[in-house]
């Protein structure tokens, strides 16, 4: 609880900020924090961008990647539901034998 008070008091010392933002870690992991928000901001404006070429290409593009995605998830869940072994007790949860 001390040790809070006391970062608490110092940290809301203009002077020692002051001084910590001209420090050489502090500055670093400024640049650092800057240049992984702006790479970050770029990789989204570029993946917006590749979406949206994808979504105006040839007519009916997306949605026949949709209905081909649809088809192969239902084909696969019907030959997970259809291959897996029959359940072993036909009781229930919970039923003692």
């Amino acid at each position: 609880m001390v040790l809070r008070r006391l970062l608490a008091a110092l940290l809301h010392s203009p002077q020692l900020v002051e001084r910590l933002s001209e420090s050489r870690p502090i500055r670093r992991a400024a640049q650092l924090t800057a240049f992984a928000l702006l790479q970050a901001q770029l990789r989204g404006q570029d993946a917006a961008r590749r979406l949206r070429a994808v979504a105006a290409g040839p007519v009916g593009s997306l949605g026949r990647r949709a209905a081909r995605f649809r088809d192969t998830f239902v084909q696969e869940l019907r030959r997970g539901l259809r291959d897996r072994p029959p359940p072993d007790n036909h009781r229930g949860p919970g039923a003692n034998s």
